[in-house]
């Protein structure tokens, strides 16, 4: 079953997910790089997407993930996926998915995002995406990380929680 790391910018959604493909033989995919111009445009800007300009992004990124799956290889997506409709969408194009929730506090989120030289989301959105964010709901498989540890605890979790969801 195919695993999306989720959480607002700053979480280690692609330090996570490219951990987890590495420890599972997958294929990491960011889902940022499906994001077509006029998008990264507007993030860049300091402009939050709206819904028109996530939902063919995110069939995209669905449609990527059933293509490796097709091939046979595990696919482990970094994908902001915060709110619940952008979950359903990426489950009616990818069919089940395991998600892992990134969870840190502003504070921590604010401070990784400082750091960052060399991404198109300003820190200024942050505030955004955390009024945005609809954390996992109950009948949604998958789990809620804390980010506040080392990279490798959280890829320990996650194997342990998607092999025993998955039964693999």
């Amino acid at each position: 079953m195919p695993l999306v790391v989720m959480g607002v910018s700053g979480s280690g959604k692609s330090t996570v997910a490219a951990a987890l493909a590495g420890a599972l033989d997958g294929i990491y995919l960011d889902a940022d790089d499906f994001h077509p111009p006029a998008n990264v445009a507007k993030m860049a800007a300091g402009v939050p997407l709206a819904d028109e300009d996530r939902m063919p992004w995110l069939e995209v990124v669905g449609e990527t993930v059933v293509a490796q799956t097709a091939r046979g290889r595990l696919a482990v997506v970094a994908c902001s996926a915060l709110r619940r409709r952008y979950r359903d969408a990426l489950r009616t194009a990818a069919g089940d998915l395991f998600f892992v929730q990134l969870d840190g506090t502003p504070e921590l989120l604010a401070e990784r995002l400082g750091g960052r030289t060399d991404h198109f989301m300003p820190p200024a959105l942050l505030r955004s995406q955390l009024d945005t964010l609809e954390p996992l709901q109950s009948d949604e498989r998958g789990m809620v990380v804390s980010v506040d540890q080392p990279v490798e605890h959280i890829v320990a979790a996650v194997r342990k929680r998607w092999a025993a969801s998955t039964g693999v």
